[in-house]
């Protein structure tokens, strides 16, 4: 098998890193992107004997962003994956207390970000010979519904959807095939609080179900595995008993 190229933003901890050495086992080679390069070659040490490449970047600033993706083509040549998941959040605040600075913090990232790699991604995939890649972008379980006191982190991840199914279309031409993961409840640092207890859509505090974050590296794996003539559009990934379907 030819050597196959995937990188992984948000890979210093939580599903990038499960992601990045679920693509290791199944034979990649790894770019890892993330703000931290004591985290990311933390990840790569977890990758085995897969070959990786640590690539410190923060997705919200465009140079950055640039910079990285001049390293992976240097590094790697090519680029047959993107999984796009770099995230982040702020506390459940009542929509009437957000403030400017608190949006922007989580737009630039979910947003922003996903774009600026997305976009970096798709033009190295179309100038490459063979031409063509796949990108994964992560969704959320909340690109379905919300939860109270989350109006930046669903904003950005139903723009997410839109996103995803845009650059579909755009990159037919050229072999390129997105698809999204909405995941639900991976146990991560961004989730521990469910296992303490979250906000229901009566605003009542309850715990949730989590379910371990390798299966959520493995299923990224699994998208990533098909041949590019098919593509997983959307995947739903979730703790089973977690109160999503039939949620409110």
């Amino acid at each position: 098998m030819a050597e196959r190229f995937a990188l992984v933003t948000g890979a210093s901890s939580g599903v990038g890193r499960a992601a990045a050495v679920a693509l290791a086992e199944a034979g990649w080679s790894v770019g890892l992107l993330g703000r931290r390069r004591d985290a990311l070659e933390e990840t790569a040490g977890m990758c085995g004997a897969a070959r990786t490449l640590a690539l410190p970047a923060d997705v919200s600033d465009p140079e950055a962003v640039a910079g990285a993706f001049a390293a992976l083509q240097a590094g790697f040549g090519r680029l047959d994956l993107l999984f796009n998941n770099a995230g982040n959040n702020v506390p459940g605040t009542p929509f009437e207390e957000l403030t400017w600075q608190q949006w922007r913090h989580v737009v630039s990232v979910n947003l922003d970000g996903m774009f600026l790699c997305a976009s970096a991604a798709f033009r190295m995939m179309k100038d490459q010979s063979p031409q063509g890649g796949r990108i994964i972008n992560n969704g959320s379980i909340s690109a379905h519904a919300p939860r109270p006191g989350s109006a930046p982190y669903t904003a950005t991840k139903h723009a997410v959807t839109g996103l995803t199914k845009s650059m579909n279309l755009d990159g037919r031409r050229f072999d390129i095939a997105v698809g999204q993961i909405d995941i639900g409840n991976a146990r991560s640092a961004m989730a521990e609080r469910m296992a303490r207890g979250v906000p229901q859509a009566d605003w009542s505090i309850k715990t949730e179900p989590l379910m371990d974050v390798a299966h959520v590296g493995k299923a990224v794996a699994q998208m990533a595995d098909w041949p590019l003539e098919t593509n997983v559009l959307t995947m739903t990934i979730m703790a089973s008993k977690m109160p999503f379907v039939g949620r409110g």
